[in-house]
Formats: structure tokens, C-alpha cells, sequence
């Protein structure tokens, strides 16, 4: 079902969209902090990166059909999970993961990118209603949703190591990305 719906998204998405999206990301996806969370796995058969990959670009095609900000969306998207621990493996040292680790999200993608607002709310309550403060922004409750959707997706179906290609999420790289 994951799947059919991305496919028929995917299928109305013209070529042009795709080249707005990959602008938005092209300064993040350049930095080799950003390429390094293709490092950590994820959700079973995915990297953080291609998680955040899926996230930012989904959420990017549904701010922009809403006519929400699509930038912001996309670049909270993508570094919503900002952060360098194998969560599977390591605990943080303030607490609990799903607790902590937006705002860890948040202080690491502060320290190396000039965030805007909404892009900060972004990080930060992706995890709600976990997190303690929900949302501010529309653009937050949709990153928010996809990311509850595309860890679904994730974990239930491509868990059986049939991915719908880890390649087409990398793809959505622009093309001044180094290859993964």
C-alpha cells in the first residue's frame, strides 16, 4: 500500500519540482556532516540519511501542494535527525533518545547552518507529542507526520530487505552531491 501511494506522489512529481527540491537541500547535502549520516543505519535497511532524505522529500512535494513553505520544510526535513550516535547502540548522555535527541538534533544543525524559525521548530518537535511542546508552524506538523509515516514505511515494509531502492532515495541528491 506504502508503496502503490509513493509511486502514484512519485509519478505526478515532474522533473522541474525535483530541481526546485534538490536546490533547497544542495547546500546542506554538500556538507560532509550531513553525507555522514549515510553512515548510521536507521530504520533496518536504511540510513539516517536516506531517511531524512524521504522525510524532507516528501514533506517538501506537501508544503508546496498546500502552499506552505516548501524550503523550510525540506531543510527541517532533512536535518531533523542531525545527530552522530548509533541510537540502537549508544544511550545519550541526557536521557532517553526519543527524548532528547531533536534537541541534539537542533544544537548540532545550529552550530553548522544558519537556520531559520521555522526550520528550528522543525528539528526540535518532530518527535511530538513526545516531545513536551507541540508544534508552531504548519510546515512542523506536516515533517512531524511524515516522519511518523516514512518510519512506518520504513521499519513494516521495506524491513523485509525488499527497499524500494535505497538508490532513489539517494537520487534525490543534486548532482553536485558527492556519490554515496
Amino acid at each position: 500500500m506504502i508503496e502503490i501511494m509513493e509511486a502514484r506522489f512519485d509519478e505526478k512529481v515532474d522533473l522541474n519540482i525535483k530541481i526546485e527540491y534538490r536546490k533547497c537541500i544542495s547546500d546542506l547535502t554538500q556538507n560532509e556532516m550531513v553525507r555522514s549520516l549515510e553512515e548510521f543505519t536507521h530504520h533496518r535497511n536504511f540510513t539516517r540519511l536516506q531517511h531524512c532524505l524521504h522525510v524532507s522529500y516528501l514533506s517538501y512535494l506537501i508544503c508546496r501542494k498546500l502552499g506552505l513553505d516548501s524550503q523550510s520544510a525540506a531543510r527541517g526535513g532533512l536535518l531533523h535527525d542531525f545527530y552522530f550516535y548509533d541510537s540502537h547502540a549508544v544511550k545519550p548522555d541526557r536521557g532517553n533518545h526519543y527524548f532528547c535527541h531533536p534537541s541534539i538534533a537542533l544544537e548540532n544543525a545550529a552550530r553548522v547552518f544558519t537556520l531559520n524559525e521555522v526550520e528550528k521548530d522543525i528539528i526540535v518537535k518532530h518527535m511530538w507529542p513526545v516531545t513536551k511542546s507541540p508544534p508552531k508552524y504548519k510546515e512542523s506538523y506536516v515533517v512531524m507526520m511524515m516522519d511518523k509515516y516514512c518510519a512506518a514505511g520504513e521499519v513494516a515494509k521495506y524491513g523485509s530487505g525488499r527497499a524500494r531502492s535505497r538508490q532513489n532515495l539517494l537520487d534525490l541528491l543534486p548532482q553536485s552531491a558527492v556519490n554515496l
